[in-house]
């Protein structure tokens, strides 16, 4: 039987990387107050804070340890005191958004994520446009989205909403479920395998705690309320990590109507437009009047709306990519995660220099 840890999601990839601290022991954050984590590791739960070094160190909101990441912490055991966090292990897939209030600031939603179910009920919270952003961020998280249909049995022509998903989700997965239906979670639940980490998202009242209700078979409240003992008063948490009875974890997210883009995945999310894109007679086509625009084209056809082509426009610009086409987005957002370095190419030569000193 694997241990706790191992069903957290601590794969190889993990284990490998937390060789590099022999004094530490690996650990996963699964609730995080104002000033406090609590963390998980393989022998037990504890409450934990990061060092002072980790604190000085970092320099916006994403580099603190969030929901789901792997940690180094000084003990494998709870005490009186503390748990001391050293180091975060590096993600593999993060989910994030821009932090409200804040111009240039993130917020990581939840890290080492598998998953991403998108929740959408199909009443009046059905929006097409809405789910063009869920999916561009969960595209760009690195993990896989799966689009949830919630509160079927409120919807008169299911098949209808479900050939206008067809014409924005290309290749992704949508399962209907109905909170009417004991058995409404199963199309879920083969989705999460032992040692995977799923996370929903979606609007307020779309029934997310219904559908983890039934996945972890007990009232999430109750949960809350059993997890958060005295030591975990300090404040409320707006994220929390549960193990799932028939392994897997799940990720419970507040609700969110808008979701602010730091960086998005657009050319998964709209790969339409960017293949129409791609045949226009000018490569720096802004498809409003230009000659030669297939973009244009296809809406006269009536094969793409102009209603799509707006919500491109509009992510494009909320993302910082305004004017660029697929490649310039791709290369703008390497030249970012080599920024410290100064760009790739002195990248390139700090690990050649590196290696040669090894």
């Amino acid at each position: 039987m694997p241990d706790k840890l191992t069903n957290l999601g601590f794969t190889d990839r993990f284990a490998q990387e937390a060789t590099l601290y022999p004094d530490l022991h690996p650990a996963r954050v699964i609730a995080q107050y104002k000033e406090l984590y609590r963390v998980a590791t393989a022998e037990s739960e504890m409450l934990a804070e990061i060092s002072g070094k980790m604190r000085h160190a970092a320099v916006d909101m994403s580099d603190y340890p969030a929901v789901g990441d792997f940690v180094m912490i000084d003990r494998n055991e709870g005490s009186q005191d503390h748990a001391i966090i050293h180091q975060t292990l590096t993600r593999k897939s993060v989910f994030i958004r821009k932090a409200a209030g804040k111009a240039h600031d993130v917020q990581v939603v939840a890290a080492n994520i598998d998953i991403v179910f998108i929740c959408m009920s199909l009443n009046n919270d059905f929006n097409l446009r809405r789910l063009e952003r869920y999916l561009a961020i969960a595209w760009d998280s690195g993990a896989t989205p799966v689009i949830v249909l919630t509160k079927a049995d409120l919807c008169a022509d299911i098949p209808e909403k479900l050939r206008e998903i067809e014409t924005i989700a290309f290749g992704v997965d949508v399962l209907v479920t109905s909170s009417l239906s004991e058995d409404g979670y199963t199309a879920v639940l083969k989705y999460i395998t032992l040692g995977q980490t799923v996370v929903f998202i979606g609007s307020s009242g779309v029934g997310k705690s219904t559908l983890i209700n039934r996945i972890l078979g007990e009232d999430l409240n109750k949960t809350l309320e059993i997890r958060r003992d005295d030591k975990g008063r300090h404040a409320t948490t707006n994220r929390e990590l549960f193990l799932i009875p028939t392994g897997g974890c799940i990720i419970d997210t507040p609700g969110m109507r808008e979701l602010g883009l730091e960086s998005a995945n657009l050319a998964r999310t709209f790969i339409d437009i960017d293949e129409l894109a791609e045949k226009c007679k000018f490569k720096d086509c802004k498809h409003e009047n230009e000659p030669g625009c297939m973009v244009r084209k296809a809406i006269e056809e009536g094969t793409l709306t102009e209603e799509r082509l707006q919500s491109y426009l509009k992510l494009k610009k909320e993302a910082k990519y305004e004017g660029m086409n697929s490649k310039q987005i791709e290369k703008e957002k390497i030249s970012t995660m080599f920024s410290d370095f100064g760009g790739i190419k002195n990248a390139k030569r700090y690990i050649k220099s590196k290696d040669k000193g090894k």
